[in-house]
Order: structure tokens, then C-alpha cells, then sequence
């Protein structure tokens, strides 16, 4: 049977969820035409490890290792790369932590097979938001995606989310090799990559929900490289060099 969606998960030292975020997984995706492939950095605390076992009890689960930490942008691609060698008809992205509910991977897939593009979870539409954020946190996000949307002149609402349902002839179409930014920028600039395009892009609430165990990999640095990163995009499609 032809494969209908994968579930990209990316993954650095997330030994807590791994195992849960998959199983949960199993229960929501139609595992005889579904996939999940973990993208794992690495990590010293054997994640990967235990992908693997799992990979060896589920035949629906699939683990790219990868040797280091280069950057969640560098995960998604390289995982990109995997899936579009296969016969998958949508490709989609998620936290390792929670933060992303499985029981809305379903509503992101039904999005595209009615005649989305680019199905995204969205925390800022209507009946979206957070759980367990802090007001600095709240204001750097939505200000952060505020700030993008200004500067690329486009309407969709949570430019930074990464919580993402794409059919295979975006990224079959979008130059994925020049997507420039490692960190959260990756998801600002493959949205944008994919309106520029043409391609129908629509926002589905969700909640997210902070991390239930491990540290987050959010950080300044990456924060800075997503905003000096919105200037630069909008520079280039101007120039028609984007």
C-alpha cells in the first residue's frame, strides 16, 4: 500500500518522551499507510538507542542517525530528504516533547487531503494559545511572529510554529538546499518559502503545551538567527532571489 504521511520527529537527548511520543503516535496515524521517522542528533543520553528498539518492534517506525547537533533546520532537511525518497504524499513536522498534541497530527493530514498545501498548527488564530508559558515567553513569541509577518508582508499568523502537515510537491518545488537558517528561522523561512511559491497555506488552532520533562532547546542565540533572518528574506524576494 502506497505510503500516505510521515511523521518527521527530530530528536536530541529526549529519552523521557521518545518512547511515549512515539506510542502515542501509533494510536492516532493509520500505521498501515503511516510512518514516523526519528531524526536523531546524536544525542549522548541514547535516544537513538532507544528508537531503535522501538524501531525493531514497530514496523511503521523508522531512525535516521545523524553524527551531531547541527540545528533543528539541518534535522528536518536531512529527514526531507529520507522521506521524499519514498512514495510519501504528505510529510509532516513535530516536537519530541509534547508540545505538539498527537491527537491533532490527524487534523493536519485531513487539512492537506481536503486541498491544503501547508497544513500549520497555529497557537495564534482563534482558538489557539499556550499552556504553562510565561508573559515574557508569550510576548517574544507573538511578538516575534508579529514581527515577521510585518516585515514579509503575508497573513499567516504563527510564522515561527512548527507543528506542520506539507504535501510532497512543496517541498518537491521549494529550493530546500537554500533555506540559510539552522535554528527556529527554518520554519519562519520555509513558510514563507512555500507562500512565495503559490502554494494554499492554512492555520489550524492548536494549544501548545510546554515540555513535560527535559530542558528546552529554545535560546537567545537561536531567537536572534530567526529575527536577523526576516530581513534577509524579504531582501531576496524583492530581488526575485528567493
Amino acid at each position: 500500500m502506497p505510503t500516505r504521511a510521515v511523521v518527521c520527529v527530530p530528536t536530541y537527548d529526549e529519552r523521557e518522551n521518545i518512547e511515549p511520543l512515539v506510542r502515542a503516535l501509533g494510536e492516532v496515524l493509520d500505521t498501515t499507510r503511516d510512518r514516523v521517522l526519528v531524526i536523531d542528533d546524536g544525542s549522548p543520553d541514547g535516544t537513538g538507542e532507544i528508537a531503535d528498539r522501538l524501531a525493531a518492534e514497530l514496523e511503521w517506525l523508522d531512525v535516521l542517525h545523524r553524527t551531531k547537533k547541527e540545528g533543528i533546520g539541518r534535522a528536518y532537511l536531512a529527514g526531507f530528504a529520507r522521506v521524499l525518497e519514498s512514495d510519501a504524499e504528505l510529510v509532516l513536522e513535530m516536537d519530541c516533547d509534547f508540545s505538539h498534541d498527537p491527537s491533532d497530527v490527524p487534523r493536519l493530514i485531513a487539512a492537506c487531503e481536503e486541498g491544503a498545501d501547508l497544513a500549520l498548527g497555529s497557537r495564534w488564530v482563534s482558538g489557539g494559545g499556550t499552556v504553562n508559558w510565561g508573559l515574557v515567553r508569550r510576548l517574544i513569541s507573538r511578538g516575534g511572529s508579529l514581527y515577521a509577518r510585518l516585515v514579509l508582508g503575508v497573513s499567516v499568523r504563527d510564522l515561527t510554529g512548527g507543528f506542520k502537515c506539507f504535501r510532497r510537491r512543496v517541498l518537491e518545488t521549494i529550493d530546500l538546499d537554500a533555506i540559510a537558517a539552522r535554528g527556529y528561522g527554518f520554519q519562519i523561512e520555509g513558510t514563507y518559502r512555500t507562500l512565495r511559491a503559490g502554494f494554499r497555506v492554512v492555520e489550524l488552532p492548536i494549544t501548545f503545551v510546554d515540555r513535560r520533562v527535559g530542558e528546552s532547546k529554545m535560546s537567545g542565540g537561536i531567537v536572534i538567527e530567526a529575527m536577523r533572518q526576516v530581513p534577509v528574506l524579504r531582501w531576496k524576494a524583492l530581488r526575485g532571489r528567493l
